[in-house]
């Protein structure tokens, strides 16, 4: 039986006894080896952790003015549930894809955080709220006549990983990645049991067992 009765607890679990690589190891085990996010997806801060739903984003470069400034951006924004993370994708990284308002809107509606294949800006603004951002770094350059949204909670592409709307995100210091929902229950069990165990081969090296020694009694390294 699952140790979690609902996302609330799950997403609480996995924050506290969690981090991506034991995650990503499972998934490995699972044969679902492309599930790691762009390596230059980074938090804001070492310190920054999420874990929530997809409600993916798909961005389009544009060229000046448009007669829907930003596209679909307030309705996505608008929209967003508890515990969702705004993952969002496309075009070529020519201007900023966050900021310090959108940071607020996504804050105040409860959203786990936020994922971009692109960049951020207003740094100060968005640290100040101590919400996760993951960018690939910052860039002052404003969307408005460079960027729209053009769908969202659609399935997209980002890097490597296919995202479906729902599936859950997850990430740290190390990076962030996509675990589908389907495998969400067996991923997380095996990544909790697996994280003990990580613990326990690190008191056994340090009392003394060599490496090949703990592999062969935990298969764990």
């Amino acid at each position: 039986m699952a140790q979690w009765k609902n996302d609330r607890e799950l997403f609480a679990l996995i924050k506290e006894k969690l981090y991506t690589p034991v995650v990503g190891d499972i998934l490995d085990e699972l044969g679902c080896y492309h599930q790691f996010l762009p390596q230059d997806v980074r938090p804001l801060t070492d310190g920054m952790k999420l874990a929530g739903r997809a409600m993916p984003v798909l961005m389009i470069d544009v060229f000046g003015p448009q007669k829907k400034p930003f596209g679909f951006l307030t309705e996505a924004l608008d929209q967003l549930k508890e515990n969702e993370v705004y993952l969002a994708v496309g075009g070529t990284k020519r201007c900023a894809y966050w900021g310090e308002l959108l940071t607020a809107a996504a804050r105040t509606r409860k959203a786990a955080g936020a994922v971009v294949n692109g960049w951020h800006r207003d740094t100060p603004q968005v640290l100040a709220q101590d919400w996760p951002v993951f960018s690939c770094g910052c860039y002052a350059q404003d969307s408005s006549v460079r960027t729209q949204v053009v769908d969202f909670r659609c399935p997209v592409e980002f890097g490597d990983v296919r995202v479906e709307p729902g599936d859950i995100v997850f990430g740290d210091v190390d990076g962030a990645l996509i675990i589908p929902q389907k495998l969400e229950e067996e991923v997380f069990e095996k990544a909790l049991k697996k994280a003990a165990g990580e613990k326990m081969v690190r008191r056994a090296i340090e009392g003394g067992m060599t490496a090949t020694e703990a592999f062969e009694k935990y298969g764990i390294l």
